[in-house]
């Protein structure tokens, strides 16, 4: 009897990519003599090369190698000399229904994520809003699963163990975690403006944290012409600061990194799920996007989202429309005592 093979598909950003991982780890562990196969973009390799033994990766890069319709035929034929036996599309878009018609066609086992857009549609309506909670990703994922055979209850921790990534991994200038001493993470940008707080008010933050915590460390999250260029300027106003893209090679390293903070501050936003896949507690800012759209991070606590009720929020799922008002209120008028406020609360705890 030939041995069971599920593919699953997800070409997608970083963070999306990341909400799978709760769900795949829970599947690699409910049924062991399975084999998994995750399909995506190389740069998720890290996320899952030691989720579970009976798991997989493979990476695609679809803007050369598998590029277009020829491409694509290429991909196909690459994924059918695999032997898979069924195939959960966790993606639902151009690239992923084609290769779903392929195996639909050739009789494999098909199953694609039902992403219930209207729904979406209520809630960033502006005439008739409807804040509906939507099904997260998590959920979706998981009925995929069901539908081909593999009913799954999704449990997950971490991606590490209890005592967090080796820091040992990791360049002296992190150095060991000396006891007492609080690690903080500052994630302060989105690939969106909807959704990234204003980096004048994101500083206040930063020194409002420094200065009531002293002996803290503040490590700044982001690569990037202009990420690097501000977190230039607030390690040199702020001694407690650690530009993580300047010393960090890897997306492995900074997820060790992130296991070992005690506490996260970031958009709505892929380090929002990074951390969240090592159990960090994360303080998550919210603009144009909303967490009733599903998209917090695995085991957050909706105590830890910082946003403002306004009339015309959400106006987007991802954040990618521009502000219906030109202003950016639902973010400019986030006070920074707000975000001190909730970090230090967790900070009091650990």
């Amino acid at each position: 009897m030939r041995k069971e093979h599920l593919l699953i598909i997800r070409f997608s950003a970083l963070g999306d990519v990341a909400m799978m991982v709760p769900v795949v780890s829970s599947l690699a562990r409910t049924y062991p003599d399975l084999r998994i196969t995750v399909l995506s973009r190389t740069f998720a390799r890290q996320l899952f090369d030691d989720i579970s033994p009976n798991v997989s990766f493979m990476g695609a890069d679809l803007k050369v190698e598998y590029r277009g319709i020829k491409g694509l035929n290429a991909l196909y034929r690459r994924l059918t000399a695999k032997n898979f036996t069924a195939i959960a599309d966790f993606h639902n878009v151009l690239r992923s229904d084609y290769l779903r018609l392929r195996f639909n066609l050739d009789r494999y086992r098909v199953a694609h994520i039902k992403k219930d857009r209207a729904g979406r549609r209520r809630l960033t309506s502006t005439a008739n809003k409807c804040l509906v909670q939507q099904p997260s990703p998590f959920k979706k994922y998981a009925d995929v699963l069901s539908s081909l055979g593999y009913p799954v209850e999704v449990k997950f921790q971490s991606i590490f163990p209890d005592e967090g990534g080796n820091l040992n991994l990791l360049p002296a200038v992190v150095g060991p975690k000396k006891a007492n001493v609080k690690w903080i993470g500052i994630a302060p940008f989105a690939a969106h403006q909807g959704k990234v707080y204003p980096v004048r008010l994101m500083y206040q933050v930063v020194e409002g944290i420094a200065s009531g915590n002293p002996g803290c460390r503040l490590f700044l999250f982001g690569k990037g012409a202009k990420e690097e260029s501000v977190f230039n300027e607030w390690c040199q106003s702020v001694p407690q600061c650690v530009s993580v893209g300047a010393h960090l090679e890897s997306l492995y390293q900074e997820l060790i990194l992130m296991s070992h903070l005690d506490v996260m501050v970031s958009m709505d936003s892929a380090n929002m799920h990074l951390a969240s896949l090592t159990a960090t507690p994360v303080v998550s800012i919210w603009g144009a996007t909303h967490p009733v759209a599903g998209f917090l991070g695995w085991g957050q606590s909706m105590d830890n989202v910082i946003q403002l009720d306004l009339p015309c929020r959400p106006c987007s799922i991802f954040g990618n429309k521009p502000c219906l008002r030109g202003d950016y209120a639902c973010l400019r008028n986030i006070a920074p005592e707000m975000v001190v406020e909730r970090v230090n609360k967790i900070l009091s705890k650990t």
